[in-house]
């Protein structure tokens, strides 16, 4: 339990770290001192209401899919298909290749990609944004827990819908719709989800094209660490994966359109604070009036 917590808290502080090397943190200027006016309480409704339109957002995207991404999605429908062809072969090999492993990759792989560790890093960095004020880090919690929360939801209907037996439970072609059974769990990967989509959506905070290919590759560990456990098929890593940046993506983009810079957010408080309200009644006249 204690190794859990240290992974998570030093996760967090990585985190940090590295989205203040693009944004200082504790801004001393102008436009920070007054962004300090906006109360916690501002922040936390603005924040959750992007979080609830993004999530939304993500299931009005494909009624809104031009010939392109309808062509995409095609795409990554066959691909996932063609990889069928070899997810006994790929299933053989990846055991193998798990044995000479350390188990402390595993282990990083395993418990990062737990909903209640992932989470536990996602909100930590959003808090320390909340309470520093800090723009960047608040929207990248929020893009981390909205993709995440959109996805998983996806995940959790999706596998026991599915009824995919494991590798170890069956043929790849193993199903038992709506089972109650972890076994009978395995099509799409939950670790691969979270991990993922935590790890991606950091990525594309940065433009630096060699921090976004490492952040990239750490968001893997978890995914391949399931294929070493023999506990999913390479399909539902892949498939997992592809969904993970269809969900950032959309979510991101909504984040792009929606979220107001704080500054932006005072002036509409301080605008909405200058109206003075006045009880008015008279002849044929019962009501308040807004002055402005």
């Amino acid at each position: 339990m204690l190794h859990r917590i240290i992974l998570s808290l030093s996760c967090i502080v990585f985190s940090a770290s590295i989205l203040a090397q693009n944004e200082t943190l504790l801004d001393t200027t102008q436009t920070h001192l007054e962004t300090n006016k906006l109360t916690t309480w501002d922040l936390v409704k603005n924040d959750a209401s992007l979080a609830w339109g993004g999530f939304k957002h993500v299931y009005s995207r494909p009624f809104h899919w031009q010939k392109d991404d309808i062509a995409i999605a095609s795409g990554v429908i066959l691909g996932v298909a063609g990889l069928n062809l070899i997810d006994e072969d790929a299933n053989r090999y990846f055991n193998k290749q798990g044995e000479k492993i350390p188990d402390v990759i595993h282990d990083i792989g395993f418990y990062f990609g737990s909903p209640q560790n992932n989470y536990g890093l996602t909100g930590g960095l959003y808090l320390v944004g909340l309470f520093t004020k800090s723009e960047k880090l608040r929207r990248t919690g929020i893009l981390m827990i909205t993709a995440a929360s959109a996805a998983g939801l996806v995940q959790t209907v999706s596998k026991t819908a599915f009824g995919r037996a494991r590798p170890k439970a069956g043929g790849k072609f193993t199903f038992k719709p709506f089972s109650s059974e972890g076994a009978y769990h395995s099509f799409p990967s939950g670790h691969t989800i979270l991990a993922f989509t935590t790890l991606y959506s950091l990525s594309k905070q940065f433009d630096n094209i060699w921090v976004k290919a490492g952040l990239i590759a750490v968001g893997m560990v978890s995914p391949v660490s399931r294929l070493w456990a023999g506990a999913h098929w390479l399909t539902d890593v892949a498939l997992s994966t592809a969904l993970t940046v269809v969900v950032v993506d959309a979510v991101d983009n909504y984040l792009d359109k929606n979220m107001k810079p704080d500054a932006v957010l005072l002036s509409e408080k301080q605008a909405s604070n200058k109206i003075s309200w006045r009880f008015q009644l008279g002849a044929g006249t019962v009501g308040l009036k807004g002055t402005f």
